[in-house]
């Protein structure tokens, strides 16, 4: 998934998803907290990897991960290709009216713009680019 997409949350907590990330995404798909200050977007092939390894894990570890499960939500678009962002992740991410939906390869996340304005300004240079793509092995 790629792009980057500005829409806004509507006063009953729902966001319009783009056409094109809704090829993507599928008929059912998976919301959660993202790793930084952002919601994610998991299709149900990225989302059915995720269980599996998480599935893998020791319960000890996994005890860890029960927040992440227990606030996910199974989504489903209206007629309108929206769909609705349950109050607690809208506050984890700090969703409030305007966002941002960026693709992000197998998934994608929802930022406040504001604070993805931020991110991608401090992210967004010449000497950050090369080290991504040093990374990539490019």
């Amino acid at each position: 998934m790629t792009g980057t997409y500005e829409h806004s949350i509507d006063a009953k907590g729902r966001l319009f998803i783009p056409a094109k990330l809704r090829e993507e995404l599928g008929v059912t798909f998976y919301l959660a907290m993202g790793v930084d200050a952002c919601l994610a977007i998991y299709p149900q092939e990225t989302w059915n990897r995720f269980t599996e390894k998480f599935a893998a894990m020791p319960m000890s570890q996994s005890k860890a991960m029960r927040t992440l499960f227990a606030n996910a939500a199974k989504c489903e678009l209206d007629s309108q290709g929206r769909i609705v962002i349950p109050q607690k992740l809208r506050k984890y991410a700090g969703l409030d009216k305007d966002t941002v939906i960026i693709g992000v390869n197998d998934r994608a996340e929802i930022w406040a713009a504001e604070t993805w304005n931020e991110q991608e300004e401090e992210n967004m240079t010449p000497e950050k680019m090369a080290a991504c793509m040093e990374a990539l092995g490019v």
